[in-house]
């Protein structure tokens, strides 16, 4: 093997190489060792490598501790990394500069140490302090008495297999790292040149994390040359140069890049996706278009737009892996989707440990998953799923975490991770009665009162749940005022497929709550309160189309009675508290169908609702109506026949965007408008009230009439609020009773001297969960401050 080599050494000295290709077979490496001392007292550094030739001939270029790579082609697999090669030959001008340096090199040698000229013919050893040379590759040692030394050294055709033993050397010592081939050296800083930037290109933050070489730490030789691998293995620089400059303590190292360039884009394609739409090539295709070669910054753009749409659609493990066809002008972009390939569920403990399995079927959770295997995973669908797992109420923490799949890591594995709630709890709330004294506050008695509450979260892992609650504020004597409710909901009624997910409940209920109707106007006296208990049982299935939209059909027999404050049942009601409680003397409107205070009725109920609002930065957004029907079946004598109708509707509308960083709530308008009517038979308890937080503010509830037909209309102006995140508000409602409080038996508006409609205006702040708000009644021209907790529509 013939080979000619020339070797400067100096602190910043070049080391060139060049090998005719004549003499060289192209599948046999070149093996060269470039041994560097900086001035007197610096540190022997040294770069050992194989050379493969790209060419004919070939030029590499290294400085003290330098190497370089070169990638083959813009792909994910396949990276080569060779040394850098310019393509150039030897030419004579240096072949006879070579020759008078070697003269030179000679004659300085006879005259310092004439016992160097036999190391001439015998191929000096390298050692000699004299800064001779010869054939053989020896010299290069440092002189004592001149400083710095250059040494030059020419391999004749003759000498092959002397080259193949410094081949076998330099090699070995490269493989099993020998002390002087892995010397280490102290990185001060790294430092990038000509680097691309521009959006979807790597940053130079992003392309050197995880580099060997970093500020501070101790570098190799292998490590520096694996750094150069990794980062031409990103496809996206023709090459990449390390150089390594020393400083006062240790060294710089400058990588230097250079762009790929490829011939005009003519054509693009996609290759592996299923959604993008047809234009999305188009537009690439307009964009590459406007340069005139295909650069990293062309390709970054298509990656910019294509990954763009995944992106706003939520898809955000649809990536571009690569790209082909550069060199041709027809580019062909392969993307990658993250399809699903399974879907597991993952208990944990309460530290986070796996446990094996749950004692929740995981058909429970899969079948509340919005996403499949086979479909592709968007990070939309993984909010819907924590939210729907979070309602079934079976668990503390959910965590959906995607990650490649071991087999195949360009599709998704999802698991669920679950921490379970206990499956049977209970709560029981104690309270006493305390009435103020002369001095301090005394116990009214020392009977307690307050409420048990028994829950079942998960019948036979099933997700099936059993809930019960009694409540009774004596519980020596629970019969005066015993509330309870037992109720079973069954999710999945049709099936795990069904697609409305059915749901059953059924449930038995005793409640007592103070009646509107019954409550005196702005200009009445203070009105006796009249209680209503309702004693029954309900069955209602739950069709579910979205996760807010739903519809409702019951069965419900229920008992009704009225009570006076001493619970006793009234027919009746009365003008005032200064009238006596006894029956007899009780004039008002009826309380009751029947003349008895106690009503027996049987009634379907069917509610609608479409809601598609969302919050935004805190603030709903969207539209919601409501159409709710009871219709009284009046199956024995004595029951009430009747139908009873509300529809409302509800606008929240934004009247202008937040910013894409702001946390502060849109401004938003709100329209509101609900009616009513009931046709039949028509009971108190049944009857339409007006006024109150959730009718007209600033009103109390039932306060301006009690009707069998109504309208209610509202308009709501929030704005944010700077620095506070929430919002301000105005508002103004009014209802009217359109004039049906006359057609109520016993007409309570009338009789308790309310006004049949009003109107309010104000305005107030929402804080957290509490709305804080001024209401001006204009029926009284009065005004007054409210807290209110939770949203008014």
């Amino acid at each position: 093997m013939q080979a000619t080599m020339e070797i400067m050494a100096a602190s910043k000295a070049a080391i060139f190489v060049s090998a005719p290709s004549h003499g060289v077979p192209r599948a046999q490496p070149i093996s060269a060792r470039f041994v560097v001392r900086t001035p007197l007292t610096g540190p022997r550094l040294r770069i050992a490598g194989t050379v493969k030739p790209l060419g004919r001939s070939a030029r590499y270029e290294a400085v003290p501790i330098m190497a370089s790579a070169q990638h083959s082609a813009f792909t994910e697999t396949g990276a080569v990394p060779r040394l850098a090669g310019d393509g150039s030959r030897v030419g004579p001008v240096r072949r006879v500069r070579n020759a008078a340096l070697g003269a030179v090199g000679i004659a300085l040698g006879v005259l310092l140490k004439p016992t160097a000229l036999l190391h001439l013919f015998d191929g000096g050893n390298g050692n000699g302090n004299a800064g001779g040379g010869g054939g053989g590759g020896g010299g290069g040692g440092e002189n004592p008495y001149f400083g710095e030394s250059k040494a030059y050294a020419d391999t004749a055709d003759d000498e092959e297999e002397e080259e193949e033993e410094e081949e076998e050397e330099d090699t070995t010592e490269s493989d099993d790292g020998a002390e002087e081939g892995d010397e280490k050296f102290l990185c001060e800083g790294v430092k990038a040149v000509n680097l691309v930037a521009g959006p979807g290109i790597p940053t130079q933050a992003e392309l050197f994390e995880g580099l060997h070489c970093q500020p501070g730490a101790m570098v190799s030789r292998k490590q520096l040359s694996e750094d150069l691998t990794t980062l031409l293995s990103t496809g996206l620089f023709q090459n990449v140069d390390a150089n390594v400059q020393p400083t006062g303590k240790g060294y710089i190292v400058e990588f230097s890049f250079r762009e790929k360039v490829w011939p005009g884009m003519v054509e693009f394609k996609v290759s592996g996706a299923t959604v993008l739409p047809d234009d999305i090539e188009e537009q690439v295709l307009r964009e590459a278009r406007k340069s005139k070669y295909t650069t990293v910054r062309v390709l970054a753009t298509a990656k910019n737009i294509i990954e763009g749409y995944y992106q706003e659609k939520g898809l955000t493990f649809g990536t571009i892996s690569h790209f082909d066809g550069m060199e041709t002008g027809k580019v062909l972009a392969h993307v990658i989707e993250g399809e699903i390939t399974s879907v597991n569920c993952v208990y944990v403990d309460g530290n986070g440990n796996p446990v094996g399995s749950g004692s929740t079927n995981p058909r429970v959770v899969r079948r509340e998953l919005p996403f499949r295997v086979g479909t592709l995973y968007n990070v939309e669908d993984a909010k819907r799923a924590l939210r729907d797992i979070f309602l079934l109420q079976l668990f503390d923490n959910v965590q959906v975490v995607p990650k490649p799949d071991d087999d195949d890591p360009q599709k998704v594995a999802v698991d669920i991770v679950l921490k379970e709630r206990p499956l049977k709890t209970a709560e029981v709330e104690l309270e006493w009665q305390i009435a103020p004294g002369e001095g301090h506050p005394d116990l009214v008695s020392a009977t307690p009162g307050g409420s048990v509450f028994l829950e079942h979260r998960n019948l036979e892992g099933e997700g099936r749940q059993l809930y019960g609650s009694v409540s009774t504020s004596n519980f020596f004597a629970p019969q005066d005022d015993l509330g309870f409710k037992l109720e079973y909901v069954r999710p999945y009624l049709w099936g795990d497929h069904d697609p409305k997910r059915t749901s059953l409940n059924v449930s038995a209920f005793n409640a007592r709550k103070l009646s509107p109707v019954f409550t005196g106007g702005p200009f009445s006296d203070e009105v006796p309160s009249i209680w209503v208990d309702r004693a029954g049982a309900k069955v209602t299935v739950t069709e579910q189309y979205t996760r807010q939209s739903k519809m409702t059909a019951g069965l419900v027999v229920e008992e009704v009675t009225t009570r006076d404050e001493q619970g006793d049942p009234c027919p009746c009601g009365m003008r005032s508290a200064s009238h006596p409680t006894m029956q007899g003397d009780a004039d008002g409107p009826p309380t009751t169908f029947s003349e008895t205070g106690t009503d027996r009725i049987c009634f379907v109920q069917a509610n609608l609702t479409r809601d598609n609002t969302y919050f935004c930065n805190g603030t709903p957004v969207g539209s919601r109506d409501i159409f709710t029907v009871d219709q009284g079946l009046g199956l024995l004598p004595g029951n009430p026949f009747y139908n009873r109708m509300v529809g409302s509707m509800t606008r929240f509308l934004m009247l202008r965007k937040p910013g894409r960083h702001s946390e502060m709530p849109p401004p938003v308008l709100v329209l509101h408008a609900k009616a009513g009517n009931v046709i039949g038979d028509l009971t108190s308890y049944d009857t339409f009230t007006l006024g109150g937080p959730y009718s007209v503010r600033g009103y109390n509830v039932g306060e301006l009439a009690a009707c069998r037909r109504f309208v209610e209309g509202a308009v709501e102006l929030r704005v944010p609020v700077p620095k506070l995140n929430t919002h301000a508000y105005g508002f103004y409602e009014m209802a009217h009773d359109l004039n049906s409080s006359k057609e109520v038996p016993g007409n309570p508006t009338e009789f308790y001297r309310r006004m049949g409609a009003g109107n309010s205006w104000g305005g107030g702040m929402k804080i957290g969960a509490v709305r804080a708000e001024y209401a001006r009644d204009c029926n009284t021209s009065k005004g007054n401050v409210f807290v209110r907790f939770g949203e008014r529509f």
